[in-house]
């Protein structure tokens, strides 16, 4: 009987097959709440593809057999991070910015603001909602505190440093560029550090938003979890959601990506704005 091999199979540097598909979707859901879509099986073996290469591993099987035995979690750390994907950018959906600062001014009334960055990936988002709250306070040193969490620790590295490529900053205005970033010179040309009164006001921590107990304590202000929840399945964001709300201040705010919706819990949170929500027991 002859059996059909895909050219595709044919030119991969590893066999990978619908069965190892299937198991790196389980291992990353039970870790990470990541419900990989059937379409991103290329994706998937192409980022773990230079895992083999890095541990040695002969095939997926093996690779995965390794992962399973991974007690220090150390291969964990490398597969979460090379599975997440990390797209962001200064000022992404720029209309929320605005409306946190009036929010803020709004409720503030002499007290410290508590946000809460949930999926802050490189850092750009962190510091878009520290400058925001620069210009809203009119001082390098607001009363503001910003909590900045990630599952990858990878990217929190790059957040921290607070270093990126000066086509990272070209959206910005120039006046806004000039307040809150240094230009490298020499070795560092092309590339810009944000001052550091903006990396005082916050603290990168890693986060799995699956873990059952979370180490921070609120009243949050506003939370910001855009562009991760359309990577979890219905349950896990309702899960996700009730755990938000008591870290919430009464008046508190949650801040979504522009293409999730979350019908299925309308009995805890509530739209108010354009992707804005606040729990529906206000």
């Amino acid at each position: 009987m002859n059996v059909r091999i895909s050219s595709e199979q044919n030119t991969r540097e590893y066999a990978f097959s619908a069965h190892d598909f299937e198991c790196v979707k389980k291992m990353i859901y039970a870790r990470a709440g990541i419900a990989l879509a059937e379409n991103r099986q290329e994706m998937v073996y192409t980022r773990l593809s230079r895992r083999l290469r890095a541990t040695g591993s002969t095939s997926f099987r093996e690779y995965l057999k390794r992962l399973e035995e991974d007690d220090e979690n150390l291969e964990w750390e490398f597969f979460i991070n090379v599975l997440t994907t990390n797209l962001t950018a200064f000022f992404r959906e720029a209309h929320h910015f605005p409306i946190l600062a009036e929010h803020v001014k709004k409720y503030q009334s002499g007290r410290s603001v508590k946000l809460w960055c949930s999926a802050a990936s490189t850092g750009e988002e962190a510091y878009s909602l520290a400058m925001t709250m620069m210009e809203a306070f009119d001082s390098l040193k607001p009363p503001v505190r910003i909590l900045a969490t990630d599952i990858a620790t990878n990217v929190l590295a790059t957040a921290r440093e607070g270093i990126y490529p000066l086509e990272k900053l070209e959206s910005m205005p120039t006046e806004r560029i000039r307040r809150f970033f240094l230009k490298g010179k020499n070795s560092a040309a092309g590339y810009a550090r944000v001052r550091p009164e903006l990396r005082n006001l916050i603290t990168f921590r890693q986060l799995n938003l699956l873990d059952s107990n979370w180490p921070m304590y609120g009243p949050f202000d506003a939370i910001f979890c855009r562009n991760v929840m359309i990577y979890f399945d219905k349950p896990t964001q309702y899960q996700v959601l009730q755990k938000f709300i008591p870290l919430l201040d009464r008046h508190g705010l949650i801040f979504m990506g522009h293409s999730e919706v979350f019908h299925h819990a309308s009995d805890l949170v509530k739209l108010v704005g354009k992707t804005v929500y606040e729990p529906v027991t206000q």
